[in-house]
């Protein structure tokens, strides 16, 4: 069945023509004007027909697709799904670890956590915990029981520049990315708004987005991070609520943004009335630059968590609220999950307040250093950038080479890693680069194999190679 002859309107939808071509994709099918199994125009016949540009159809079209609205098959077009929309996600975004098959391979996909005692950490932990359980754990967790453990996080932040902060700033999640989906929750207000990213981002902040219908729009970063004059563009034409930034350790590229350009992205957002998500789960120990809370208390939400600094398996994270909204945030997280489980809080809290937590830490950066420093003595004559305490680099590909192409020729080689475009949007910037993750579950000498072999990849790129 065919309706080629439809023809959107789409003056009656605010904001970027190709979300109100969504809009009015959505309406259509909801009203039955294009039933299931209806064959929609081609991208450049419908660009003419309504007067916008084939990339704008083109893009409106796979949002709708995502959304398991639209169904496109090679060779005969573009359908209304025939079947319901399948209800969220449909893949997965973490590195599956199956140890049958990484059998005789590295993975340098996802940073590894070392083993550098927290098993016992964790057993010495919950023995002094025996005999102190009480009725209390069979009620929901309110925020009266976590006081003590936010009490913790203040000072287990006192390394960073965040501004005044009491326990009353803090709210409490299962890990990093439950943050994110906790901020977003907070902020986000209407249909389909905009949630700006870095074009080089954690593949997290997009898949948040999208969950809360959101609409991820790139913007560029350079070689100290987000652009000012790109974030402001953007602001102006697609008026975000929105802007999700890392400032200490960008993920991938492992850039550290200075002074002047954080108080820029500041500035900006303060002026477009922005809230702002800053992630620092690839915290560093130390920091003597502001951060964006510092600068934005108003408007910025920070976040961070242990699976970095301690172990992923304990799903703390936790949120530095802006000022005044540390209420708004617990009560997100108690409508959301009701609290932190109270054997996670009280471990989390007892590893807080014997200083073990900090023992750890010290410890895993310790083990990710030296393994860092393994990867840049056999890699560090190529372009690779790297910073002190951050457990994964960036290696930019010598002329010859793609980023895919790379990582499928490295995983001949036995080693797994990412290309530059898992971290890009659709159709977004992805430069010929790679990022390899510190696996702290191999020893420095393994990595240092592992780097060889890369070593000797780059040294032949496949436009040398005999044929």
């Amino acid at each position: 069945m065919t309706n080629t002859n439809w023809l959107p309107d789409l003056t009656q939808y605010p904001g970027p023509k190709y979300l109100a071509l969504v809009r009015a994709l959505r309406e259509a099918i909801r009203m039955g004007v294009l039933p299931p199994d209806s064959q929609l125009p081609t991208v450049r016949e419908l660009a003419w027909q309504i007067k916008v540009t084939p990339g704008t159809v083109s893009r409106a079209y796979q949002l709708a697709t995502q959304e398991g609205l639209l169904a496109a098959t090679v060779g005969r077009g573009t359908f209304v799904a025939m079947s319901t929309p399948r209800f969220g996600p449909t893949q997965s975004f973490y590195a599956e670890r199956d140890p049958a098959s990484l059998t005789g391979r590295i993975d340098m996909r996802s940073p590894r956590m070392p083993d550098v005692g927290q098993g016992a950490a964790f057993n010495a932990a919950l023995a002094t915990m025996n005999g102190t359980i009480s009725s209390s754990w069979l009620d929901y967790p309110s925020q009266r029981d976590e006081e003590r453990l936010r009490e913790g996080i203040v000072g287990w932040l006192q390394g960073r520049v965040l501004g005044p902060l009491s326990s009353d700033d803090i709210a409490l999640s299962y890990g990093g990315q439950n943050a994110i989906n906790l901020v977003l929750q907070c902020c986000l207000r209407g249909d389909r708004p905009m949630v700006l990213i870095e074009d080089l981002a954690y593949a997290g902040f997009r898949h948040a987005a999208r969950l809360s219908r959101a609409e991820p729009l790139a913007i560029e970063v350079d070689e100290e991070g987000m652009r000012p004059d790109a974030l402001e563009a953007a602001c102006r034409k697609h008026s975000p609520q929105v802007l999700c930034v890392t400032t200490e350790a960008q993920n991938p590229t492992t850039v550290r943004m200075p002074e002047h350009r954080r108080i820029e992205i500041a500035q900006i957002a303060k002026t477009y009335e922005i809230q702002i998500i800053e992630d620092d789960c690839y915290s560093i120990a130390q920091s003597n630059l502001p951060s964006l809370r510092a600068l934005a208390p108003d408007r910025t939400w920070y976040i961070a968590s242990f699976s970095k600094s301690i172990s992923a398996a304990l799903r703390l994270g936790y949120v530095v609220c802006p000022n005044g909204m540390g209420q708004a945030g617990r009560l997100t997280a108690q409508h959301s999950f009701f609290g932190l489980a109270r054997p996670v809080s009280d471990l989390c809290t007892a590893l807080l307040d014997s200083g073990v937590a900090q023992e750890l830490r010290l410890a895993v950066q310790a083990g990710f250093s030296d393994r860092l420093e393994g990867v840049v003595n056999v890699l560090g004559a190529y372009d690779l950038a790297w910073q002190q305490g951050l457990p994964f680099v960036w290696l930019r590909l010598p002329s010859g080479w793609r980023a895919s192409v790379f990582a499928r020729m490295a995983e001949t080689e036995g080693v797994l890693l990412r290309s530059a475009d898992e971290f890009a949007l659709i159709h977004g910037r992805a430069p010929n680069a790679v990022r390899l993750a510190l696996p702290g579950n191999h020893s420095r000498g393994q990595i240092e194999d592992a780097c060889r072999r890369l070593a000797r990849l780059l040294e032949s790129p496949p436009s040398e190679l005999s044929v």
